[in-house]
């Protein structure tokens, strides 16, 4: 990647970088905005699924939502955004990703500090015991449970 020679002295000089992205980065990757014309999903509004209370009311809705969005992303690639921030986090030192999305392309761009404040649609959590699941969830009872018989939410 080039970057401008203006930019790298910038970032040679600076104590630490921050790179605060949100839905717009990956938008250039195929994946839809909130707010975008492509937002809408059964003509619901993704803030309406997007949150807690929203899990506890109707967590098959809330997951079947998930899962449609987990197809969408795991098609996306890491565009020249997300690679420019990751080569930038290889070259200097102290440049750190703190982003809203949740769809890891920060990650899979190489990028190694990231602060994902929304968390990451390939970790999911017992709302009962906190325990994290990394892996592919068994859908065939319905809702996934834990062990301890909490429900597992995105």
């Amino acid at each position: 990647m080039n970057f401008d020679k203006h930019f790298i002295e910038k970032l040679k000089s600076a104590k630490s970088v921050v790179f605060f992205t949100g839905a717009g980065i990956s938008a250039e990757s195929g994946i839809p905005t909130f707010r975008g014309k492509e937002g809408l999903w059964k003509k619901i509004k993704p803030e309406e699924l997007a949150s807690f209370d929203a899990f506890l009311k109707n967590p098959e809705l809330v997951w079947e939502w998930y899962n449609h969005r987990k197809k969408i992303i795991h098609d996306a690639k890491p565009n020249a955004g997300h690679i420019a921030i990751a080569d930038s986090q290889n070259l200097f030192d102290n440049v750190t990703v703190v982003t809203q999305n949740i769809d890891n392309l920060h990650r899979r761009a190489g990028s190694k500090i990231i602060y994902e404040l929304h968390g990451n649609i390939e970790r999911n959590f017992c709302i009962k015991c906190k325990t994290f699941y990394n892996e592919e969830l068994d859908f065939s009872s319905g809702v996934p449970k834990c062990k301890c018989g909490g429900l597992i939410r995105p």
